[in-house]
Formats: C-alpha cells, sequence, structure tokens
C-alpha cells in the first residue's frame, strides 16, 4: 500500500524530498497536455477538422471540471492553446482558475485540416465526398486530403515542433498546452511508436517530460478522473473512430480507484447477473488500470 501511495503521490508532483524533486524537475519542462471540452460536433459525430465550433454546455462543464483540478494540483507556469474557440475557451478556464495565468495562442496546436470532409457527419462522408474520405483513410503519410486538408506528415512536423519549442522555453516549469484529439495522438505515436493511444477524451489529461530536445516521457495518459460526476464522457467524438468514448456506467466510478473497481463491477452484475464472467472481469479491470494508473514511457528521437 505504501507504495501504492508513493506512485500516486509522485503522480501528482510530490514524491516526499522537496530538494531532489526541484533538482530533477528542472532538467525537464512538464507540458500537460488537454484535449478540449465537447462540442456539438463531437455529440453529433460530425468531423470538425479546422472548423472554429464553440463548447456545447457539456464541453463547458467538462472544461471547468478540469480547471478546478488543476488549480489544486502543482503549480502551472502559462498556458498555450490551439486558437480554435473550442480549444480557446477550454484553456481560458485553466487559466482563471489557476490565478489569472497567461494565455499564449499557438496556430500550430491547431486539429488537422480535414478538408473536405469538414462539417461531414462521419457515417456519411464515405459516400458524400468518396476521393477525400480515401484520402483520409489512406495510410500513406503524405496523402493530402482535397479540398485544402493535410496530411499526416503536415500534422506531425506542426504539432511536434510547437511542442518542443514550448519545452525549450520552459525548462523546470509546468505547463498546460490545450488542443484536439488529432494533434495529441500524434504526440503519443511519436514518444511511443510501437503503443496505442487509444481514445482521446475530451479534457482528458496527458503528461509529457521534456529533457533536451531529444527524450520525450510520458507520465500519465487519457485521465479524465475529474469527470467522475459527470454522464457525458460517451459522447466525446473527435470526427474519427479513435476518440470517442467508454461506458456510460463509467461516470459512476469513485475517486479511489480500488473503490471504482468494485463499484463498476457491482453495476455489471445487477445488469447482467449471470452473463458476467471472468474475461469480462479482467476487460474492466484493465480498462481502468489504463485509465488511471500512469504509465511512463521514454523514447529519444531520431
Amino acid at each position: 500500500m505504501a507504495d501504492f501511495d508513493s506512485r500516486v503521490l509522485r503522480q501528482f508532483g510530490y514524491n516526499g524530498d522537496s530538494t531532489s524533486e526541484s533538482n530533477e524537475s528542472a532538467a525537464y519542462a512538464e507540458i500537460v497536455v488537454i484535449r478540449h471540452g465537447e462540442t456539438e460536433f463531437n455529440a453529433t459525430k460530425r468531423m470538425q477538422g479546422q472548423l472554429d465550433v464553440e463548447l456545447n454546455d457539456v464541453g463547458r462543464e467538462q472544461a471547468t471540471a478540469v480547471a478546478h483540478r488543476l488549480s489544486r494540483e502543482r503549480k502551472i507556469s502559462i498556458v498555450y492553446s490551439s486558437d480554435l474557440k473550442r480549444a480557446l475557451d477550454t484553456a481560458e478556464a485553466i487559466a482563471s482558475s489557476c490565478g489569472g495565468l497567461e494565455i499564449i495562442k499557438e496556430p500550430d496546436l491547431r486539429e488537422r485540416h480535414l478538408g473536405d470532409l469538414q462539417g461531414l457527419v462521419h457515417h456519411e462522408a464515405a459516400k458524400v465526398c468518396p476521393k477525400a474520405y480515401r484520402a483520409f483513410s489512406s495510410r500513406r503519410t503524405d496523402q493530402e486530403i482535397p479540398g485544402g486538408g493535410e496530411s499526416l506528415d503536415q500534422l506531425y512536423d506542426r504539432c511536434t515542433s510547437a511542442l518542443e519549442r514550448i519545452g525549450s522555453k520552459h525548462k523546470g516549469e509546468r505547463v498546460v498546452m490545450v488542443t484536439h484529439g488529432g494533434v495529441i495522438r500524434t504526440l503519443y505515436e511519436l514518444a511511443s511508436p510501437s503503443g496505442q493511444p487509444g481514445r482521446v477524451l475530451n479534457t482528458s489529461v496527458n503528461i509529457f517530460h521534456l529533457s533536451g530536445g531529444d527524450i520525450w516521457t510520458i507520465k500519465s495518459w487519457g485521465d479524465v478522473s475529474h469527470l467522475s460526476q459527470t454522464e457525458y464522457l460517451e459522447s466525446g467524438f473527435g470526427g474519427d473512430t479513435t476518440s470517442g468514448l467508454l461506458l456510460p456506467i463509467y461516470a459512476r466510478y469513485k475517486r479511489d480507484f480500488f473503490h471504482r473497481s468494485w463499484v463498476l463491477l457491482l453495476d455489471a452484475s445487477i445488469k447482467w447477473g449471470p452473463l458476467i464472467h471472468v474475461n469480462f472481469i479482467r476487460v474492466v479491470i484493465n480498462q481502468i488500470r489504463f485509465c488511471y494508473r500512469p504509465q511512463e514511457i521514454e523514447v529519444r528521437m531520431a
């Protein structure tokens, strides 16, 4: 139990030795990367890209929740944000809650431009714009999307260079970066080429440590514990098949890890009774561990 407690404390910026912590943190920049709150396009499964869509009521609640969480954690120096409204409004909630921090608008943190697909309902896109959808679905990383859309290579270049610029300016500091699902998945794939980022949820907290210019460490991934009192995670769609969400009963998790596990299993048992079996239990426990247990991945960039 003591080992578990120490890991939790380290996740939130405390290791019991303020001197060693200070010396260690001076060697890297801690970038807290957050996806914007929910929009109506997320909820209706429309492909946003760089369309300037505002937060819906759920998204504003999510922004308030993540802002409150960050205000109770380690001090933040500054907030960077995509200049699109859904990200900027989320950033403003965080900056206000954390003492009126400065916000720097960074266009390189925008979502991938999806060309002719922007504004379309995802499941209709292949029929409405087949050429653009084939480009979007292509495995070629240099494939641009008709209508001014970006290739994956273009997205990769601008968002990774943005993170490196921010990291180099803020060694020894904790910085928040509010951006979009496509950008966050790209950053993960750079830091962990063999890993899978999974679904990037609205206002999820993802923490990177940048040491020098070539070492990225993922300290925590996909943490949405601040949304434990909401019922809205299932509608957090980001325009593709990898950004939506988990189960509605996920919203009933309690803050304690073990308590959450048993609450979910109890709910499932009541609903499905004899259909519950060992494989389902394993899936549930693995899902909770993935979302709430910090992952540490260190990769040297080529």
